[in-house]
């Protein structure tokens, strides 16, 4: 296993088990931690610099969010993505951020409707020429805006805590031009709508954003069956939760 591409800590901002977290997460929505994957606690800790302490914490965190699973006597993997936790996530998901863009279009002020314009510029300039990481980035960066912009910035959070299930199929989807095409017209639909203070057509807008998803999903579980969970063991694990 390699852990050469993990972020480095920075002591002075945050507790480390934090960032520890973080950047486990983003390894592992990137695929730079394989789904399936054997990570060991002894491993990461020397590969921080730190004790194998705030790294335990941090597995747990990931495990908490269904990353990851603690393998007795074996270590910790890196959990295969299932079908129906992604779903389940969109679910949750699309009842905040609808009412999240309602509130948006009734409230956004014009310095953020202006943010979520340059946001959008960002996306663009980065569809072709940034790597898949860059413009996950923008794309986050462009609904927690929407949040800030509903004055709900905690709606944001509650969402970060559901959607490592959905970040790995949008970042596998996002390695494709057409679906890059597709999220930036969505978006600037969304932005259309917070501007013209049309609270209905944001919501629908917002819909049809985070269904497109159910349409990548088997497409993608069809292409990389090595990286999901077979249905029959989904559905097992769902009957046993």
């Amino acid at each position: 296993m390699s852990y050469g591409t993990l972020a480095k800590l920075q002591p002075d901002r945050e507790p480390i088990a934090r960032q520890i977290t973080r950047a486990l997460r983003q390894a592992i929505v990137t695929m730079q931690l394989s789904p399936g994957e054997m990570i060991s606690e002894q491993d990461l800790a020397r590969r921080f610099g730190v004790s194998r302490s705030p790294v335990r914490e941090a597995l747990i965190k990931l495990s908490e969010a269904g990353l990851v699973r603690v393998l007795p006597q074996r270590g910790t993997q890196v959990v295969k993505i299932s079908r129906s936790s992604v779903e389940d996530a969109r679910f949750i998901r699309e009842a905040v951020e609808t009412a999240v863009v309602r509130e948006a279009a009734l409230k956004a002020r014009p310095a953020m409707k202006a943010e979520l314009s340059a946001n959008l510029t960002r996306q663009r300039r980065a569809q072709r020429s940034s790597s898949t990481e860059a413009f996950l980035e923008l794309d986050e960066e462009f609904h927690r805006l929407l949040a800030e912009a509903a004055e709900r910035p905690s709606a944001w959070q509650m969402i970060e805590d559901i959607k490592p299930q959905m970040d790995r199929v949008r970042f596998l989807d996002m390695t494709k031009a057409v679906p890059r095409n597709a999220i930036i017209a969505q978006h600037a639909l969304i932005v259309d709508a917070i501007k013209a203070g049309d609270p209905a057509a944001a919501e629908t807008a917002m819909r049809v954003h985070l269904s497109e998803i159910l349409r990548s999903l088997p497409e993608l579980a069809a292409e990389y069956p090595d990286l999901f969970e077979p249905e029959v063991q989904t559905a097992a694990r769902a009957r046993s939760a």
